[in-house]
């Protein structure tokens, strides 16, 4: 077992493993593409519609052309890091291989809180919106048999986590095809004022609120990352990872904005009866009770295929941070013999989802939003660290591609962080902070050096 130097050349077949153990390399690049979408859910844009509405004054179509600029700067710094160094662990690999162990664990630890509790949100929405259907059976009994079913699944492997995926996306994307025709047929012969998505009805006018909604709708790209923790389990990481990383947030920002610009053509304004049911009372105009039931059990096998693929990315995070040690590595670093996947840390996340049962949302949503943003700006300065800082001899190009690039990303990112809640700050540096005394108590206060990402090379 050997520890490669910062920016040192890994062999295409090398495997990141611990105690001769390994992911199975499956998937292709539809497969990665799928996954991406299926993590951040086509129609998750009516989850945050109505609070982003209101946020905006009407602008969250604009909004999400704000957030996927920021989004495809990191995006593609991704795809530099997974194509340097196709492993598992996602941003906290990155910023271990470039900045250190110490500093990787913390951007692991902020990382968790997106990929912690994402999974989370989705047993609550499908709690919620199986009671209103079925209100003889309490929420938290669905939430407890929809974790019992997900985790069965994740167990059993990526394969069957990648086949549900897929008929989860086609289920929601023929949704879209008919929430497009019957928003068409309700706009046809009258008046549209197809403007009004981008300058907003006036009631939260200027650049502030913008941001303030784009900082939102961060939450609604929680799935492009996602695809570079599957990098051990793709047949050609180095080719297929970074290709889906891009094409998922793509195809994902031009969807949302399409289906957000609709939406405020077909349900002007910014005023709700119940923000949080806004997407109702858009479907109920542009369709009536047949889409708005349609919406109901699209959005509900959405939120469940979400948190399939959400629970399947955090489990291979806890595994890679247990196998290089910096968590305990017996719960955490071990793999099934039989099934090939990290069972122990696929359980330890459904007790933690149980959780869904007594949180609330705006909670959820404000940690979440935190450590994706930490996440985020790790990213883009690992690649500016790794590509350019690393000895070795620069390509032309290579200061536009990883200088340029990464610094753009990093700083959209930034000008989002200004537009986060004191909640969501509060909240988010609490974690850190605590993530902060673990490193210090495993390293015997910042003495000896935190575990080191290593790798197995196999011939």
């Amino acid at each position: 077992m050997s520890t490669p130097t910062l920016g040192s050349s890994l062999p295409d077949d090398f495997t990141h493993s611990a105690q001769g153990t390994t992911l199975r390399r499956i998937l292709g690049l539809p497969a990665l593409v799928f996954f991406g979408l299926v993590y951040m859910v086509p129609l998750t844009i009516f989850t945050t519609y109505g609070v982003v509405t209101e946020i905006t004054g009407g602008r969250t179509a604009l909004a999400y052309v704000v957030t996927l600029l920021a989004m495809i700067f990191t995006a593609l710094s991704y795809s530099f890091m997974v194509r340097r160094y196709p492993i598992a662990g996602s941003a906290y690999s990155y910023t271990s291989l470039s900045f250190g162990p110490g500093v990787g664990f913390l951007a692991g630890w902020c990382l968790l809180l997106d990929y912690l509790f994402l999974p989370m949100i989705n047993y609550l929405v499908i709690g919620l919106f199986l009671n209103i259907a079925f209100p003889e059976v309490p929420a938290w009994v669905f939430v407890v048999g929809f974790v019992t079913l997900v985790t069965v699944l994740n167990i059993l492997g990526i394969s069957s986590v990648s086949g549900m995926s897929n008929l989860i996306v086609v289920a929601q994307l023929i949704f879209v095809l008919v929430f497009l025709a019957m928003t068409g047929k309700s706009l046809l012969g009258g008046p549209v004022d197809f403007s009004a998505p981008l300058i907003g009805d006036g009631s939260q006018p200027g650049l502030a609120p913008l941001m303030a909604g784009a900082a939102v709708l961060c939450l609604s790209f929680l799935g492009f990352d996602a695809v570079s923790t599957l990098a051990e389990e793709a047949r050609d990481p180095k080719r297929d990872i970074p290709r889906a990383i891009v094409i998922t947030t793509l195809s994902a920002g031009v969807l949302f904005f399409v289906l957000a610009y609709l939406a405020q053509l077909v349900f002007p304004g910014s005023q709700f009866k119940d923000a949080d049911a806004a997407a109702n009372e858009v479907m109920l105009q542009a369709g009536g009770q047949f889409l708005s039931a349609f919406f109901t059990a699209a959005y509900v096998a959405g939120a469940a295929g979400s948190a399939l693929a959400s629970q399947a990315s955090v489990s291979r995070i806890l595994y890679s941070m247990g196998r290089d040690g910096i968590l305990p590595r017996r719960l955490f670093g071990t793999l099934s013999e039989r099934f090939h996947t990290p069972v122990v840390a696929i359980l330890i996340i459904s007790l933690v989802s149980l959780l869904a049962v007594v949180i609330d949302l705006a909670t959820l949503a404000s940690m979440i939003s935190f450590g994706a943003l930490v996440a985020f700006s790790a990213v883009n300065l690992a690649v500016i660290r790794t590509y350019l800082f690393s000895g070795r001899p620069r390509q032309r190009g290579d200061l536009a591609r990883y200088g340029l690039v990464p610094l753009i990303g990093f700083a959209l990112i930034a000008w989002l962080w200004t537009s986060l809640s004191g909640l969501t700050l509060a909240i988010g540096l609490g974690w850190f902070a605590v993530g902060l005394a673990y490193l210090a108590v495993q390293t015997g206060g910042f003495r000896r050096p935190a575990p080191q990402v290593q790798f197995s090379e196999h011939e």
